[in-house]
């Protein structure tokens, strides 16, 4: 029987989860998994040793070789060939900060006692809606979101609400963020498929391609009249999004019963 293989673990999720050429289209796409990047950016961008890059990823040397090698041979051909780049997959695991060799910067035991200090608990019977915000506004780019603000709202009406910091945390560490915090419906702007999916495995509802106010936008949630996007990308990050609008109550993944 073969040997399970090793998570490996990574301190930083991707900051932008796909790459393609400017204007070319391709229907080719070559796909590097989470923990190719994480040895990507620790031997070539932090300039780690392959020692130094086993240590924090708690994996042999040979592994880190075999892993730089193939992330190497595939950034090559993605310049090369024109081909997409997506980051997704792999067999990794967050660092939860517990590891002697832990960077200290962004892992989840390093963030957690001033994250349970300073977000406030709801009812029992509120739900918890977060919303990405920048000065009262939905900021439109959910992997760089540095604030939320979360609304507690019972029988249709808001309870209390509050901003928490995201300690700089980025897509999938942004849906554990969430998770921690209570949050059952997400309202923002711009994201990506990798976030959507860290979401959905979350138990978090999306209303994504929100823009403008966001106390209008709860407000319009609650009603059953909120304007999203059901097919919101943040497709290389130029927040273009062209598909139709819906409205909470068109579709029965939408904001009835709540």
């Amino acid at each position: 029987m073969a040997r399970p293989t090793r998570c490996r673990r990574i301190c930083i999720e991707p900051a932008y989860d796909s790459f393609r050429p400017e204007g070319i289209p391709t229907g080719e796409k070559i796909t590097m998994t989470v923990d190719e990047y994480e040895v990507i950016r620790l031997v070539d961008l932090k300039k780690y040793t392959h020692g130094q890059c086993a240590q924090q990823m708690g994996i042999s040397r040979t592994t880190v070789t075999e892993i730089y090698e193939s992330a190497r041979y595939k950034l090559a051909d993605s310049l090369v060939h024109g081909k997409v780049l997506s980051i997704s997959g792999g067999n990794y695991c967050f660092c939860d900060g517990r590891d002697p060799f832990c960077c200290n910067q962004k892992c989840e035991r390093t963030d957690r006692s001033a994250f349970e200090n300073k977000i406030q608990g709801k009812g029992e019977k509120e739900m918890r809606i977060g919303v990405t915000y920048e000065n009262g506004e939905i900021f439109q780019h959910f992997g760089h979101t540095e604030q939320f603000k979360l609304y507690d709202v019972e029988n249709g009406e808001i309870k209390q609400t509050q901003v928490v910091d995201t300690n700089g945390q980025g897509h999938g560490a942004l849906a554990s963020f969430l998770t921690n915090a209570g949050v059952e419906v997400l309202i923002c702007g711009g994201i990506g498929g990798g976030a959507q999916a860290a979401l959905a495995a979350a138990g978090i509802q999306l209303f994504g391609g929100v823009s403008g106010d966001a106390d209008e936008a709860v407000l319009r949630f609650v009603s059953g009249n909120l304007n999203y996007n059901p097919e919101v990308r943040c497709s290389h990050h130029a927040h273009e999004h062209s598909c139709g609008e819906h409205r909470c109550g068109e579709n029965k993944n939408g904001c009835s019963g709540h």
